[in-house]
């Protein structure tokens, strides 16, 4: 008789805006362990995917272009497993959302307030990318 695989987490990434930080650290743990989790992002306040974010994601292989960004008051009545801010404001501004088992912060600096040339914008994007990397591979692994 086969047995039924146990359900996906469900995980949801929250920052400020939903343009960068979340998105990529939805789209990653989309891409590195669909069988176990069912990943989303919010922001506080619904903006737009910045093309930075999508750029740096095509890097590694990942492809976040169909990604749209939305406000936490979009997913509203979706129950999560685990929510994860990836920034100071949205810790701030997000208390915990009903059913969450597990809440967790990371301070990933954002991207998005890097001014100068086009590609020291790119550096940022990058960092960020990196950092939030490590910490959704480690998700990915452990649980």
């Amino acid at each position: 008789m086969p047995t039924e695989a146990p359900p996906r987490e469900r995980v949801i990434f929250l920052c400020t805006h939903n343009s960068a930080r979340s998105q990529m650290a939805e789209g990653m743990l989309r891409a590195w362990a669909p069988a176990r989790f069912e990943a989303f992002s919010a922001g506080t306040v619904r903006t737009e995917l910045r093309p930075e974010a999508v750029e740096a994601m095509r890097e590694i292989g990942i492809d976040i272009s169909a990604q749209l960004s939305k406000s936490i008051d979009q997913l509203g009545g979706r129950r999560f497993d685990r929510l994860v801010t990836v920034c100071d404001e949205a810790r701030e501004a997000c208390p915990t959302l009903p059913g969450v088992r597990r809440q967790e912060h990371w301070q990933i600096d954002d991207p998005s307030a890097v001014g100068g040339s086009a590609e020291e914008r790119m550096a940022a994007f990058r960092r960020a990318r990196d950092d939030l990397a490590e910490r959704v591979h480690a998700i990915a692994k452990r649980g």
